[in-house]
């Protein structure tokens, strides 16, 4: 609606017309989605197909950026130039640079700058900034932290209240252990560290620039930098456990 005084002029008559029905009501959204669609689509988005398509009014979206079925815009959203949004991909009160690549994910007043790739699985919450090249893949989950242009949190991985500088990174199943329930503290990651598969960073703590941390650690310590970090116990094997212990139900050693 436009404001004019004390009063408003309705720029269509969906916006003030009433619903006598779940019906109506339906038809009058279905009129006020496509409608928005329609315009984004006069301004250069491609929108393939429409179904499951959702903009917030407050959206803006740059040209030649292709929103797929099934995406959801809420809020204040700005989606760059030449991104890929979706499929079934929901952005909230978010930024999404240009060139950009978010499918199957979930973003919440955060902001993921040029060139990054999120998804499928990926779920970014708030209070986070994902630096320019920055990769986040298979079921990652980013919470109030800063990762660097060019890091790599790959997959099965938690990154909350983190500081990660740029082109780290990580193995598989890393995560920031950040509560001790009660308190919670920051993982400070330097540039180039690379974190090993399924280590554990107990903040508070920090990796220094370059350094390792080996696979399976649980880091408690400050890593220096160049340094490699290992924190596990050594690997003990007991001859011949399954014969004397007989654990399966149904088959065991003879």
């Amino acid at each position: 609606m436009e404001q004019l005084l004390n009063s408003y002029i309705a720029l269509s008559p969906n916006d003030v017309s009433g619903a006598e029905s779940a019906v109506q009501l339906y038809e009058k959204h279905e009129a006020r989605r496509m409608s928005i669609i329609f315009s984004h689509m006069e301004n250069g988005v491609h929108i393939p197909c429409t179904d499951g398509v959702i903009i917030s009014p407050l959206a803006a979206i740059g040209r030649g950026t292709v929103i797929l079925p099934g995406t959801i815009l809420k809020g204040t959203v700005t989606i760059g130039k030449d991104c890929v949004i979706g499929p079934h991909s929901f952005v909230e009160n978010s930024k999404i640079g240009d060139e950009s690549v978010f499918e199957f994910s979930r973003c919440k007043d955060a902001v993921l700058k040029n060139r990054v790739a999120a998804g499928p699985f990926a779920h970014i919450r708030p209070d986070s900034v994902v630096g320019d090249e920055a990769r986040l893949g298979n079921f990652t989950e980013i919470k109030n932290s800063q990762i660097g242009p060019g890091t790599k949190v790959s997959h099965l991985t938690y990154v909350g209240d983190a500081d990660v500088g740029q082109g780290v990174n990580f193995g598989c199943g890393v995560v920031t252990v950040n509560y001790d329930g009660k308190n919670k503290f920051r993982t400070f990651i330097d540039d180039y560290a690379f974190i090993g598969c399924n280590t554990n960073l107990l903040a508070p703590v920090s990796v220094g620039k370059f350094a390792y941390t080996a696979a399976g650690s649980t880091i408690t310590e400050d890593v220096p930098p160049c340094a490699l970090a290992v924190a596990r116990a050594r690997q003990v094997n007991k001859e011949e456990w399954a014969k004397r212990k007989q654990p399966y139900k149904n088959k065991n050693p003879e």
